[in-house]
């Protein structure tokens, strides 16, 4: 399989690719100077993760993530949940890293979930063992041998998990046909993916970032992880710096797109629909802010005469910083008690969720 690059439709994708990257380097420089940036951030990480399930039909509830995320969601997760969770987690980690790791070989099989290979065999050879000279020269120490022992076993145990690692890749072409189809080579794919990177420098960034996500839906480079292609792209802005100050909202753009547009046999129509994606999704996250702007100031009021010891400050930034709050969130945020969230939570006249007595929760609606 080869993603083909002639006949691109330059002429005709001109104009939106203009309005795209206008609408992106707005909304990245709102961003980067605002005094939400931080938050707002947070919160688009979550609607990103929705919105990707979304696309690929499925529905995820944004309150079921933000309890599961704080570690206090009281159901079994569901495996759409999970999948939600781990955009979630991927878009974090592609920010927390250098702008060039995501695209990196290393990067690419961290974020697919093969970790580093080698390296750790490297960490385990390198361990100290029994009969060093610096553990033989604390003969004073009548514990040194027992410690000796125990770095020993730890060593071996390293050494052997660093060999199973590195026999991973064998691993994985005797995965089970039920559920991984033998012939799918995913490396192979995803070097042919990174031939269409290299293919296209040269082009506008966002031309090339649709150019990506169209070879990687053509490709298919992973059996199981279709969400991450359309996590790429966005990295792949940031590492050109189209995107400095947060992570395209690719999802969130795309939801607004007609399915018919998005999955078009025709390349132009597709590449078109991208693009407006990027539009929407770039408008849809300066009204957020504005919104998140707005609320800020409203509840700011509410602190005013307040002694310099309130928990309100902290409150209004955790509010800001995430789509909802619950009673135990708001309690291991500020370190207090639960029945002080309640009263704290009320104190700020925040918008209930759930029209309940119990269990209730609280955001910026």
């Amino acid at each position: 399989m080869r993603y083909e690059l002639s006949k691109l439709p330059l002429q005709s994708l001109l104009l939106p690719l203009a309005a795209a990257t206008s609408a992106l380097a707005r909304l990245d420089e709102r961003v980067g100077r605002s005094p939400l940036g931080a938050g707002w951030l947070a919160r688009s990480h979550f609607s990103e993760a929705c919105a990707s399930l979304w696309v690929d039909g499925e529905l995820i509830h944004l309150e079921d993530l933000v309890l599961y995320d704080a570690g206090m969601s009281v159901r079994t997760p569901t495996h759409e949940l999970t999948i939600a969770h781990d955009v979630l987690r991927t878009r974090r980690r592609i920010l927390s890293n250098p702008p060039q790791w995501a695209l990196s070989i290393e990067g690419l099989r961290s974020l697919k979930g093969r970790g580093r290979e080698g390296t750790r065999n490297d960490e385990a050879a390198s361990a100290p063992t029994s009969g060093s000279p610096s553990e033989e020269g604390e003969d004073d120490d009548p514990l040194a041998a027992h410690f000796a022992a125990i770095d020993a076993v730890l060593a071996r145990s390293e050494l052997l998990l660093a060999e199973a690692r590195m026999a991973e890749p064998q691993l994985r072409r005797d995965r089970d046909p039920l559920v991984y189809e033998p012939d799918w080579d995913e490396d192979e794919r995803l070097e042919e993916w990174q031939a269409v990177a290299q293919e296209t420098e040269g082009l506008p960034p966002l031309l090339r970032a649709a150019l990506l996500l169209d070879a990687w839906n053509f490709l298919q480079v992973f059996q199981h992880a279709p969400w991450l292609g359309r996590q790429l792209p966005a990295a792949f802005l940031r590492q050109v710096g189209a995107t400095n100050a947060h992570l395209a909202t690719i999802n969130l753009g795309l939801k607004q797109i007609a399915r018919e547009r998005r999955a078009d046999r025709d390349r132009d129509t597709r590449l078109k629909a991208f693009l407006d994606a990027i539009s929407l999704a770039a408008e849809l996250g300066l009204k957020e802010h504005d919104r998140l702007l707005l609320a800020k100031q409203q509840m700011q009021h509410r602190t005013a005469g307040k002694r310099q010891s309130s928990k309100l400050p902290q409150l209004i930034d955790l509010v800001l910083s995430t789509p909802m709050v619950s009673a135990g969130m708001i309690a291991e945020a500020l370190c207090i008690t639960p029945q002080g969230a309640l009263k704290i939570a009320a104190e700020l006249s925040l918008r209930e969720l759930t029209g309940r007595g119990r269990f209730r929760a609280w955001g910026v609606i």
